[in-house]
């Protein structure tokens, strides 16, 4: 039964390797074709061209960068790594939420160091060739110094919290591991951009003029509360432009890259922002939480359920049941359930943003969303020509093209 498991879990593994490697390969030989009418003012000759090399270039990454973690993954399994770091673990320590913690934690550490050469080479040689990237090797090593803190800090504390309900009350471990989760999620939501983003980049309120007027004008036509306007230094990093809402109930904000206001007019901003509002008014934000729910509740209940599993554990070399051993193998046995849940996800996101499109359209910026897609698309080099499956199953927007035509329809 062992080796039946062992061989299904490399099964997983595998063909979903397998997939994405076809998905990749299928997207990239479809963004040769020439650009449709609607699409043909975004790049000249050169620019286009110039797209083509950037999007090749992080897809050949792209597949250099999953074949690596595809093969470690197989080695630790194939290898009993997984079976030998939990004997290092208990040789440390009796206490099994010490243990399950080491055991994470230097999966973390390790992880994220093999790496750091591929993080260092996208941002300093891809990045950087493209004129895209800001970033200095000092802020390289203290942003991921500032990530390792606040995920040992935070993600030890959730994670302590789960395996402290387990070792307390088995039996209810899915619903009080459920309840925490989605508390804690609520709180981050909520308080993210006050807590960490401060810790990466500097948000300034958007000074009184002509963009501030505008964006309080068309907020209070359609009788959208809105208070707080950052403007976020994202030119430290890279020269891509976004904008976005965060925070929930009274701590809603809208944050502006200052790249954004750099290449775009007042009128594209406002567009830009219509169609997030348009998500608040159709209460999407709510809608995907409570699609996510049953979903997360059903995921814990399995795992609450597989985690006392002796079997589990010894098909990743251990001899017993821990929780380390037997969630690692209880969630790639979860993939398959995982990517169709992501595939339902993506579904009703491209949805949503067909929605929040048209209620910027029925306001009258239309237009000016259209022309503020085309310019982001463009200073980004964006790929404008995905395939359609590739799109289908990992897109959680509809493609530019897409959205210009369902504009223009409407």
């Amino acid at each position: 039964m062992v080796e039946t498991l062992f061989f299904v879990i490399i099964a997983i593994l595998v063909l979903e390797f397998c997939f994405d490697r076809y998905l990749t390969i299928l997207n990239i030989k479809h963004s040769r074709k020439q650009l449709p009418a609607i699409l043909s003012d975004i790049y000249d000759e050169d620019k286009y061209n110039r797209q083509q090399d950037y999007f090749r270039a992080n897809a050949r990454f792209g597949l250099l960068t999953g074949t690596f973690s595809f093969v470690v993954i197989l080695l630790m399994y194939l290898f009993g790594g997984f079976g030998w770091l939990d004997r290092m673990v208990q040789l440390w320590t009796d206490h099994a939420l010490l243990q399950s913690l080491f055991f994470f934690g230097i999966l973390f550490i390790i992880n994220d160091i093999i790496n750091i050469p591929f993080d260092w080479y996208h941002t300093f040689v891809i990045e950087e060739k493209f004129e895209f990237n800001k970033v200095t090797p000092t802020i390289f090593i203290t942003d991921k110094l500032k990530s390792w803190g606040i995920s040992i800090l935070i993600g030890g504390l959730v994670l302590s919290a789960i395996i402290w309900i387990y070792t307390l009350t088995p039996e209810y471990f899915w619903l009080l591991a459920f309840s925490v989760t989605t508390i804690f999620s609520l709180v981050m939501g909520m308080f993210y951009s006050e807590l960490i983003v401060p810790l990466f980049n500097k948000q300034t309120p958007l000074p009184a003029g002509e963009l501030r007027t505008a964006i309080e004008k068309f907020a209070t036509s359609v009788d959208f509360k809105l208070k707080n306007i950052f403007v976020i230094d994202g030119s430290k990093r890279s020269t891509k432009a976004n904008a976005y809402f965060a925070g929930l109930g009274p701590k809603k904000r809208i944050v502006l890259y200052d790249t954004l206001m750099e290449q775009m007019t007042t009128e594209e901003i406002v567009a830009v922002l219509a169609h997030e509002i348009g998500h608040y008014k159709h209460k999407h934000v709510l809608k995907n939480y409570l699609f996510s729910l049953p979903f997360s509740l059903l995921l814990f209940y399995l795992l609450g359920w597989m985690l006392n599993s002796d079997l589990l554990a010894q098909v990743l070399g251990g001899e017993k049941a821990v929780f380390h051993l037997n969630a690692i193998a209880f969630f790639t046995l979860y993939t398959p359930i995982s990517t169709l849940l992501d595939l339902a996800g993506n579904i009703l996101s491209r949805r949503f943003e067909y929605q929040a499109d048209a209620y910027a359209n029925k306001h009258g910026f239309g237009e000016q969303l259209i022309s503020g897609l085309k310019k982001l698309s463009a200073k980004s080099l964006s790929n404008l020509l995905p395939h359609p499956w590739y799109v289908f199953f990992n897109y959680s927007h509809p493609t530019l093209y897409q959205r210009i035509t369902k504009i223009k329809s409407t």
